[in-house]
């Protein structure tokens, strides 16, 4: 299928939007395992990292390292580090049906069907390779032996980032261990939660000084056989290039070996939703033309100027939010998915700090530039001192709050979220609404990735700003349409791509 074709994007989102799913019973006998586990491959251990940072969660969210062009290799125990920060089990909670593991990102459903390879040049401790990140035992397995970084930079069309990276992360999803529970949808959640993860990633980054980025223009068919994927169930959806070294690594493109190793089944059986397949092989790219055809950069994005009542965000500077937010891997290790709100307001400051600090750029191949984004932000503010109850949108490019409409919508905000107590308990709920007609022009189906990624990435930081200011956060399904409905005329045309409540966790 043609990437720009893109009406298979508009018939994946629509078949997918609520209501209009199909009615769905869960087999809990046959719930997906949450790891993906190889049978014969040995577990490589990572040596724990001696000195911890001390950025704070907000600080770490909100920037991004900047490259000096000297050299820098981060450890193994540093990689290490990271991989634990942004996917490593954080804790483990006894239910009566057995034993949950949570891990450092939030993920839809707690169903984890995001997995991460290392594509790595030597260093100290590992030679060079590509491994599999094994969360249940804090290891890598290596899948190929030598530098294949080469075969990354010609998938990428010689993207510099990738090219001088150390280590490249590779994420996949395999898609039934979400699908059991969310149908066709889950190639939403896809990118939901490959999101939040990245938020982690890039946070962690920063406060450990290590470069990164996120690329999403590669060739599916090479990143797939060099890790070995069976595509009818798992599939390679970003790379994200770490530290950087003096020269590049010259661009491979001889044929690669086959690989293949035996994992154990998810689940007795799996269901195909060919809805997924469809929309993914849509928004493959095939050919190097294509990926130096993807539009790096290239998305402008305008504010219009506000017609309703403003008012100013006042977040903390660089040097007062040391005061009030607690450091990056005590937010992490504290954070999870809210499940109850106390209806009591928060303040106006956290509200700026939360929103500013989540929304300062993300360093991505399709974004031009920090202030870029492909989504705009929509909220209902339920309770928030110095600021009247109502619909707001928060316009980035003159940092202020556009009152579209006063009144109390804690019904409504219940009502869009799928009728759940949460948006409708929280103190605010903010909405991501892209305008898909353009993102898709810009970039064809695999801007339809972008938007959801970038969504996820933002609700993933404000996560991060809400635990971090003693806060809670919880990421939610909506009903689509009406999500539009109600931000119009301000959203007419937007499709809605995802949804975060905040406030005081009871």
């Amino acid at each position: 299928m043609d990437n720009r074709e893109t009406n298979a994007t508009w018939k994946y989102h629509n078949i997918t939007k609520h209501p209009g799913m199909p009615p769905h019973y869960m087999d809990w006998e046959n719930q997906p395992i949450p790891f993906k586990i190889y049978k014969n491959l040995d577990p490589i251990k990572i040596p724990e990292i001696q000195t911890l940072s001390e950025s704070t969660a907000l600080t770490s969210l909100s920037k991004s390292f900047t490259d000096t062009g000297s050299e820098h290799v981060p450890s193994l125990s540093a990689l290490g580090h990271l991989l634990y920060l942004c996917a490593g089990i954080t804790k483990k909670v006894k239910y009566p049906g057995g034993d949950t593991y949570f891990r450092a990102a939030a993920c839809t459903g707690a169903l984890y069907h995001i997995e991460i390879y290392i594509v790595t040049s030597d260093i100290k401790g590992l030679d060079a390779g590509v491994y599999h990140f094994s969360p249940h035992d804090f290891s890598l397995r290596r899948l190929r032996k030598g530098d294949f970084r080469g075969f990354l930079a010609g998938a990428t069309a010689g993207d510099e980032s990738i090219a001088t990276a150390p280590f490249t992360v590779v994420c996949t999803s395999t898609f039934w261990r979400n699908s059991w529970k969310y149908q066709a949808r889950a190639y939403r959640h896809t990118f939901w939660d490959n999101g939040t993860i990245l938020a982690n990633l890039l946070a962690a980054s920063f406060a450990y000084g290590i470069q990164s980025k996120i690329v999403l223009g590669f060739i599916d068919t090479v990143v797939n056989k060099l890790l070995g994927l069976d595509t009818e169930k798992e599939v390679a959806v970003s790379l994200i290039p770490l530290g950087k070294l003096r020269t590049q690594v010259p661009v491979c493109k001889e044929e690669m070996e086959e690989i293949h190793y035996e994992a154990e089944a998810l689940s007795k059986t799996e269901v195909d939703y060919p809805s997924i397949r469809e929309i993914h092989s849509a928004s493959s790219l095939t050919t190097e033309k294509e990926v130096s055809k993807w539009s790096r950069g290239g998305y402008k994005h305008s504010y219009p100027k506000p017609k309703g009542k403003t008012f100013r965000l006042r977040p903390d500077d660089d040097k007062e939010i040391d005061r009030p937010s607690d450091t990056l891997e005590n937010t992490i290790l504290r954070r999870g998915s809210t499940r109850k709100f106390d209806r009591v307001p928060i303040t106006f400051i956290q509200l700026s700090n939360i929103l500013y600090r989540s929304t300062r750029g993300i360093p991505a191949d399709f974004l031009k530039s920090p202030e870029s984004t492909l989504n705009d932000i929509y909220l209902i503010v339920n309770d928030v001192e110095e600021i009247p109850q109502g619909s707001y949108f928060y316009n980035r490019g003159r940092n202020v709050l556009e009152l579209l409409n006063e009144g109390d919508f804690r019904r409504k905000a219940t009502q869009l979220g799928l009728g759940q107590e949460l948006p409708g308990n929280a103190s605010v709920d903010v909405f991501f609404l892209a305008d898909l007609t353009n993102v898709l022009n810009e970039f064809g189906n695999r801007g339809y990735r972008a938007a959801q990624l970038e969504a996820g990435i933002i609700g993933g930081k404000l996560y991060l700003a809400a635990y971090g200011l003693g806060l809670g956060a919880s990421g939610l399904t909506f009903f689509d349409d009406n999500v539009t409905r109600f931000f119009s005329p301000h959203a007419q045309a937007k499709s809605t791509m995802f949804l975060v409540a905040l406030g005081k966790s009871e």
